[in-house]
């Protein structure tokens, strides 16, 4: 995602026009999810995928019409065998893909225009917090990193982060920042007091995904807290804990990547 907004900027800089592909809906088995790209400039080069195979075919011969025309448009594709009027695949499910022509004049900071909905709130800079937000940034998200701490709520700390948000405390964490269905939400404070309370705030919330680290005690805790406080099994059921998945991970970097891990398998609906 990283490579193909750079090459998007650069296409812009340079003053040439592009295609970008994106898939915007699925239904059933598809090989990438909503929100995939792809982006084709004038000479015909590709970068990213939406999903490879047949469909990617496809969608590259749509891409080289739409260059020509600069008419958008969005194509439906059904990933059954032709007998069955698809396209030649097996997966089995459908697919809809928007192709988008994208002019250079009219397009300002690609980036953030074009980076996708999806928008990862990190409560807290930390160690793990800063390894989090360069992985999930990597992967197409939109980060906000936000923390009440000032030497770990900076530019410096975090460069590349869309927002970072200095909190007077975590008691207003979510003061400033909207949430939808296109949320993820990853709680990492400094303490297991400030992790309850950005819980507490985060259940009342729409998300896609809650995870909250620390050890199975510690939050078995906290859930005997918020059960006494009105939260049903239903809204605990939301939450992620431990945050993460089960790979033995133990360094910040090593987190990171089980919470992205975690966060990908949610996004792509994937269930074992």
């Amino acid at each position: 995602m990283q490579k193909l907004i750079r090459v998007g900027r650069d296409l812009i800089e340079n003053g040439e026009d592009f295609v970008l592909a994106k898939v915007v809906e699925t239904v059933g088995s598809t090989p990438r999810k909503r929100n995939a790209w792809m982006l084709m400039d004038k000479n015909k080069n590709f970068y990213g995928t939406v999903g490879g195979g047949k469909l990617e075919a496809e969608v590259q011969k749509h891409c080289e019409k739409v260059l020509l025309s600069k008419e958008s448009d969005v194509y439906d594709f059904s990933l059954t065998p032709l007998e069955k009027q698809g396209i030649d695949m097996q997966c089995g499910g459908n697919a809809s893909v928007s192709i988008e022509y994208i002019d250079h004049q009219q397009t300002k900071n690609f980036g953030c225009e074009w980076r996708g909905n999806q928008k990862a709130c990190i409560f807290g800079g930390g160690h793990v917090g800063k390894e989090v937000e360069k992985v999930l940034s990597y992967i197409g998200f939109n980060t906000i990193i936000l923390d009440d701490r000032e030497e770990f709520a900076n530019r410096e700390r975090f460069p590349m982060a869309p927002q970072v948000r200095l909190l007077k405390d975590f008691y207003s964490a979510f003061d400033e920042i909207s949430c939808n269905e296109d949320t993820y939400l990853v709680i990492v404070t400094r303490g297991h007091s400030w992790d309850y309370e950005v819980l507490k705030a985060a259940l009342k919330q729409p998300s896609a995904y809650i995870g909250m680290i620390g050890s199975k005690e510690k939050n078995r805790t906290i859930f005997e807290k918020l059960l006494q406080e009105g939260f049903s099994q239903k809204d605990l059921d939301r939450v992620h804990a431990p945050i993460g998945l089960s790979i033995g991970a133990e360094t910040p970097e090593e987190i990171a990547i089980s919470i992205a891990g975690e966060i990908i398998k949610v996004r792509a609906g994937y269930e074992e």
